[in-house]
């Protein structure tokens, strides 16, 4: 019971950082933010473990915009996705998603796919 109290007030928190976040650096505060709070949720969710929720919330933070099939044609897509999956869900624990570090990673992955012309 307490552990659910404590989950809900973290919950509030995180969501009140989103939506009192600043302009600086949106991009990846607006991704770390989707993390926590994405992450919280999940792992306080019964039967989830933490590598299968930092890679649901990666995905879903990394990718919120429009339809699927859009992303499955874009080879950016796969290779960010791939690139964090991989490197970037070992950072969290179930008491702590380090949605820093995580994004500091994500950040490095989108610098290394970025398409040269």
């Amino acid at each position: 019971m307490e552990r659910s109290k404590v989950g809900g007030v973290l919950m509030i928190c995180l969501v009140m950082g989103v939506l009192v976040g600043d302009s600086a650096g949106q991009s990846i505060q607006a991704f770390t933010q989707c993390f926590a709070v994405c992450f919280v949720s999940c792992v306080l969710t019964p039967g989830n473990d933490v590598p299968t929720c930092a890679t649901k919330c990666i995905t879903s933070c990394l990718f919120p915009g429009p339809s699927k099939s859009l992303k499955l044609k874009d080879p950016q897509y796969f290779c960010k996705l791939g690139c964090a999956t991989s490197l970037c869900t070992n950072f969290s624990t179930k008491d702590d998603p380090a949605k820093e570090k995580v994004g500091s990673c994500v950040s490095s992955c989108s610098n290394t796919c970025i398409k040269k012309y």
